[in-house]
């Protein structure tokens, strides 16, 4: 039986100082969240291996994660962040490469003013490094970042890349049209992968499952069974119904796919895109 994992990730801590988007406004996740949180969840929903995900734009708190990682062994990869546009980045990227739990790179697209800052060609020597080290790409992307990350796919073939969430497809409006336009354009013209994390956050606070059906078929039939792969964006899963639920609602949403399929989705995509070793993290 393939290993179950949960593709996406967050442990923090507030004394660390440097989650600018988490603040008092943030409800019951403004709190610590560590591994004693987590495994109680973990253990309930079968799950195997996580990839632990940065939730702070600074390579202190990469560094934070790559500690627990080395304490904790069902964490079997680390998704960090290094300043991309830094003269520096290609040595900063080696240097931290050399832990071999960080398996990717995730700057934070969603929070910055300007859409297409990912074009820049102040990247390319970073994008360069991050292909020949193997190290994947998280795009925390939301729907207007999607041209410009259909040429940054064209321009980055070697590069692997993952959309984290979906895109945060904004289920609560109702407006999903150019949404499902590009992300079906993006599957259809490039090898991108595509998380199946953070939609009920995007969803009303008191969502059902109904509510999640098109978004999550639409994104099975742009991606197929080979490149979606599960998470629980815990613990900001927690504003909107928590871990047991958004688990079950992935899973039941998904109940007519081939045994074979479903284990793709969740557990071995995620293992086959950031490289786990067959026993890495049990």
């Amino acid at each position: 039986m393939i290993p179950a994992v949960d593709a996406h990730q967050h442990f923090w801590s507030l004394s660390r100082g440097d989650y600018g988007w988490l603040t008092p406004d943030s409800g019951s996740i403004y709190r610590d969240f560590g591994p004693k949180d987590l495994v109680p969840l973990l253990e309930a929903a079968g799950i195997d291996r996580t990839v632990l995900v940065q939730a702070a734009p600074t390579e202190a708190e990469t560094l934070y994660l790559l500690d627990i990682a080395a304490a904790m062994p069902c964490v079997a990869a680390v998704v960090g962040w290094v300043d991309l546009a830094a003269r520096n980045a290609p040595d900063r990227l080696a240097a931290l490469a050399a832990n071999t739990r960080l398996r990717g790179v995730r700057p934070m697209l969603q929070d910055l003013p300007d859409p297409e800052w990912v074009l820049g060609d102040e990247l390319r020597p970073a994008l360069a490094a991050m292909a020949e080290l193997g190290l994947r790409f998280d795009a925390l992307v939301k729907p207007q970042h999607l041209r410009p990350l259909l040429i940054f796919l064209d321009q980055n073939p070697d590069l692997a890349v993952v959309i984290d969430h979906g895109a945060k497809p904004a289920i609560r409006s109702g407006m999903l049209n150019t949404w499902a336009r590009d992300m079906r354009e993006i599957a259809r013209e490039t090898s991108v992968s595509c998380k199946l994390s953070g939609l009920v956050t995007e969803a009303k606070v008191d969502w059902q499952m109904g509510d999640l059906d098109y978004c999550i078929s639409h994104l099975l039939d742009c991606f197929g069974p080979d490149r979606l792969m599960w998470g629980s964006d815990w613990p900001v899963v927690e504003l909107a119904g928590g871990y047991r639920r958004w688990h079950e609602a992935a899973h039941a949403c998904l109940s007519t796919l081939p045994t074979a399929e479903r284990e793709r989705i969740f557990g071995g995509n995620a293992s086959r895109f950031y490289g786990f070793a067959p026993d890495e993290g049990l």
